[in-house]
């Protein structure tokens, strides 16, 4: 039977062009080399190479021998050093589904860096909204989710990555805007500016809206900040944003923001990962590196 130890050694002698030389790189003694290779010939029943030539001329089973060894073993090395960074976490796949509309503001802008600490890592982001990205990561299809949302799932860890405020953005001189701050009642009147997702991810709606029994006069839809921004600065409603995603827009400094309720309205997010996969050096470096960006 050829095992691994055979195509080592015909490598060698096919470099070293000497049975002693290659004992000497292999770390056996000569007749330790000449017994294995006696013995792989017996159980081949062929001859690998011709003996008392110099330097060695292998058979053609022996070339054979030899083409196999030169594509298998760079494949084998390579292989083991897959598999030792894997041990180490320093490759593998990162397929981060986003449950949260805004998080691609600050999402994008770190994955260069995090690309260059990590270049082995098979990184992708999608947008997840409205497509059950928990049940994808426990189909192994996505290996991190960022969600609002956690719930109680098998094998399934949760990290808090960070809190914000959402503060209502008003138009300027908004009758409203001379408030302390919000109540649900003030949006009866109101057209909300709002991402079109579904009303049960957006806390405005299922924290702060619909538990009081308020909707508001109108809402309208916008895919982008900037446009939802711009709509208030027009006049043609109020939005609702996390307040690191405001201060973040100077362009439109000069609108109201408010906070909903005395308290304000807080929400949290996190990284959901498989428990058995938490571990890995790159996942827990990708959570940490959030964790350290958004801290307010």
């Amino acid at each position: 039977m050829i095992e691994t130890k055979h195509l080592i050694t015909i490598a060698s002698l096919a470099e070293t062009h000497s049975v002693n030389l290659s004992a000497e790189r292999l770390c056996m003694t000569q007749s330790a080399l000449s017994h294995q290779i006696k013995q792989l010939e017996q159980t081949l029943d062929l001859k690998l190479f011709e003996r008392k030539t110099n330097p060695i001329q292998f058979t053609l089973a022996g070339q054979t021998l030899l083409k196999t060894a030169q594509e298998v073993l760079p494949k084998l090395q390579q292989t083991q050093q897959t598999l030792l960074a894997l041990s180490q976490g320093e490759q593998g796949r990162l397929y981060i589904g986003v449950d949260c509309h805004t998080c691609f503001e600050w999402l994008l802008p770190m994955v260069r860096n995090y690309q260059n600490k990590w270049p082995n890592i098979d990184l992708d982001i999608l947008n997840s909204s409205g497509d059950q990205p928990l049940k994808k990561l426990t189909e192994n299809k996505l290996d991190l989710v960022i969600t609002s949302d956690p719930e109680q799932l098998n094998l399934v860890k949760f990290d808090s990555l960070f809190s914000y405020e959402l503060m209502a953005v008003l138009p300027v001189n908004h009758p409203l805007s001379k408030k302390q701050w919000l109540e649900p009642q003030d949006f009866y009147n109101e057209t909300l500016i709002t991402y079109p997702v579904p009303e049960t991810k957006l806390d405005i709606f299922k924290r702060f809206l619909l538990p009081n029994q308020v909707n508001p006069k109108s809402i309208r839809y916008s895919e982008l900040t900037l446009m939802m921004l711009q709509l208030v600065e027009s006049g043609r409603g109020i939005c609702v944003l996390p307040k690191w995603l405001i201060t973040s827009q100077q362009e439109f400094a000069h609108l109201p923001s408010l906070s909903l309720g005395k308290d304000g309205l807080w929400s949290t997010l996190y990284a959901a990962s498989i428990q058995n996969c938490h571990h890995q050096a790159y996942i827990q470096d990708f959570i940490n590196q959030v964790a350290d960006k958004m801290k307010l």
